[in-house]
Parts: C-alpha cells; sequence; structure tokens
C-alpha cells in the first residue's frame, strides 16, 4: 500500500488545462465523431460563442429541376421597354418579353439550433482513493472523457427520437423501414440484409451516401450469428472496426427498444422492437464551446468531519444540430433536456424539416421486431 500524504484531486488539477485536454479528448476520441455520424462544425462552435439560446442556420436549397429553355436566335422584345412603360400584370410582362430568359431564383431554407449547457460534478473522495499509486490525470480524464462520451451519445439518440416521432407524424415515416409487424415471425419481421437495403432505399438515389448504423447488441449479436459482420483492421481495436456494408457499426444498448422505440407512424413501440440507425456524414453537426468555467476544484474543508473533501465540476457547452431541420420548441435557460416533455429533444413538437426533399437527410432507421 502507498504511504504518504493523500493525493488529493485539488492537488493535480489545473482547471483551465484539464478542461481544454478534456475537450480534445471528446472530439477526437469519440465513437460517434470518428465514425462519422457526428461531424465537428466550426460554425456551431463559433455561434456558441456568442449570445442565444437558438442560432438560425441559413443555408441554399438545390436549383429547382425547372424545365430548360431552347435556345433561339430570335431578337429580344425586351429592347422595347421604357421606365415609364409598366406592364401592370404579370401576363403583361410575360407577353413583352417574349423571347427572352425569364430567370428563376434560388430558394433557401432555416435551419435552427440550439444550445445545450449541462454540468457534473464529482466527490474527490472516491476518486482520491483509486489515484494512489497511479497517474491521477490519466485516471481522472479517462473517466470523465468517457462519461462525456456517454452523455453525447444519449443527446443524439433523444435528439432523433424526437425527429423520428416528428416525422412519422408529418411526413408519412419516410425515415423508416417498419418490418416490425404484429407479432415475430423469424426471417421477416428481424434485421436482414434485404431489410437494411429497404431503409437505405428510402433516400432514393442518394443512400450511397449513408456511411455508419448504430444498433443494439442484441441485433448486433444476430448480424454476427448470420455472419453479417466484416472486421476492418485497426490499431485502436484487438478485433479491428466492425462494418456492415461498408457502414461502421457502432454498437449501443441506448438505441430505442420496447415502448422507447419509434414505429414508422411515429407512434411508441412495444416490447420486441428495435431500431437501428443508418447514417450519413455530416448529418449531424457538433458545436462546443467554452463555459465562463469549464473546469472548476471546490475544497470544503469541513467535509469528512473536518478531513477535508475537493469537488471536481465539469462543465460543458454544446450544440447538436441535425442537418436539414429546425428546433422549435421554446428553449429553457439552460437549453432542453432529453426527455419526451413539452420542448425537450425527444419530443415531436420540438422538431421540424425544413429540407424540401427527404433524401437530402442523410438519415434513416429499420425497426424490426427480434422476439
Amino acid at each position: 500500500m502507498a504511504t504518504g500524504p493523500l493525493t488529493q484531486v485539488s492537488d493535480i488539477i489545473v482547471p483551465e488545462i484539464f478542461a481544454d485536454y478534456l475537450q480534445q479528448e471528446t472530439q477526437q476520441k469519440s465513437r460517434l465523431i470518428q465514425s462519422g455520424i457526428l461531424e465537428v462544425s466550426p460554425a456551431l462552435t463559433a455561434k456558441l460563442g456568442g449570445g442565444g439560446l437558438t442560432f438560425n442556420v441559413p443555408s441554399f436549397q438545390d436549383l429547382d429541376d425547372d424545365d430548360d429553355n431552347v435556345s433561339t436566335d430570335a431578337v429580344a422584345d425586351r429592347v422595347g421597354m421604357t421606365a415609364g412603360n409598366p406592364f401592370g400584370t404579370m401576363s403583361a410582362f410575360d407577353a413583352a418579353m417574349g423571347n427572352d430568359s425569364v430567370p428563376a431564383k434560388i430558394e433557401t431554407g432555416l435551419e435552427i439550433a440550439v444550445r445545450l449547457s449541462r454540468n457534473k460534478s464529482w466527490s474527490s473522495a472516491s476518486l482520491a482513493s483509486q489515484l494512489a499509486g497511479a497517474d491521477p490525470i490519466q485516471a481522472i480524464t479517462s473517466r470523465m472523457s468517457k462519461y462525456w462520451d456517454r452523455k453525447l451519445q444519449k443527446v443524439l439518440i433523444a435528439i432523433y427520437q424526437g425527429i423520428s416521432k416528428d416525422n412519422g407524424a408529418e411526413d408519412a415515416g419516410d425515415y423508416a423501414n417498419d418490418i416490425s409487424g404484429s407479432t415475430f415471425v423469424d426471417g421477416v419481421t428481424n434485421f436482414s440484409s434485404e431489410a437494411f437495403i429497404d431503409a437505405k432505399a428510402t433516400m432514393g438515389d442518394s443512400a450511397d451516401q449513408l456511411t455508419g448504423i448504430m444498433v443494439h447488441s442484441l441485433v448486433y449479436a444476430r448480424m454476427l450469428k448470420n455472419n453479417l459482420i466484416d472486421f476492418r483492421p485497426d490499431a485502436s481495436t484487438p478485433d479491428g472496426i466492425a462494418t456492415f456494408m461498408n457502414a461502421e457499426i457502432i454498437q449501443d444498448d441506448g438505441v430505442p427498444t420496447g415502448t422507447d422505440a419509434v414505429l414508422g407512424d411515429g407512434t411508441a413501440g412495444e416490447a420486441g422492437v428495435f431500431e437501428s440507425w443508418l447514417f450519413g456524414r455530416g448529418q449531424s453537426q457538433f458545436g462546443v464551446g467554452s463555459p465562463d468555467v469549464a473546469m472548476e476544484v471546490e475544497r470544503l474543508p469541513s467535509a469528512g468531519n473536518g478531513g477535508g473533501q475537493d469537488v471536481v465540476h465539469s462543465r460543458v457547452e454544446w450544440s447538436i444540430h441535425p442537418t436539414g431541420h429546425a428546433y422549435i420548441g421554446t428553449a429553457p435557460p439552460g437549453g432542453p433536456g432529453n426527455g419526451t416533455a413539452a420542448n425537450n429533444l425527444n419530443n415531436a413538437a420540438s422538431w421540424n424539416r425544413v429540407y424540401p426533399e427527404r433524401k437530402m437527410i442523410r438519415f434513416a432507421r429499420l425497426v424490426t421486431r427480434e422476439s
């Protein structure tokens, strides 16, 4: 057993340096970011540096697929137009234009992102007992960065649950291939290559932009049993990175199941129902702000019957924005929570799709019944 004074967290943390390092860990080592499901956005990060709970994200839409013109050698009719000769009506203007090309315009869309201010505190008593004889900075960093990675994933899941509910209610559920049925039928209602392909097909000719899939461990096990998974060599993991049809697999039991699952029509699932989510790069933008005090150590000398205690406070400022959507809820001062109540992330009324075409959204869902 190590001897000497007990190492306190306040002895080993330089808050400013530690907070920066923690942010780098979250951005560089998160599986969500590595897989491309989350893409770090300098624009969102810049917006978090200012004020406001929500941020407008304007974008240009693609050009409309209007008919093109057949070129002629006719003399332009507009040479006879004068400023003092108004046409009065659009039909008169069209007639006066004659063979001139009438220019079209490019449409714009307005996405709305929302600020998420989150924090967590830990007592140093349990931490310090683990740190004796070990590298304290590495131990604390590994625990705290993994904690925020998990919270990041929970935020993402809550957002896409809310979006899926809105999609089922407002857009005919065109993000989903729902094969769950009313009862389990092996080979019909459960995960298969065919069902996965049909889920991708909801994106039409943009299906090749889907690069990652998030599945529950039970679905992952079925994929393994059916020999559907390939492993790409990677130095960061002994077995390599799991892939299916060139899509990287993220295995996480936070993917909605049972009554938390969302059916194709936006209503709640039931026992035995599982969701699997397909993502493309750039579908989810990730902004990271800087709280006024991102990391703080509080000393409580009277705690522990006078033995003293340190409390570590960690704060983050995030914005996770699903491309093509707008947060339309009324955000509370710290931003919406992950729950299902009004204005929270997992609520249909908090979201609206603003992109005009479904295939512009790099997200699809496969809803299955596995038991």
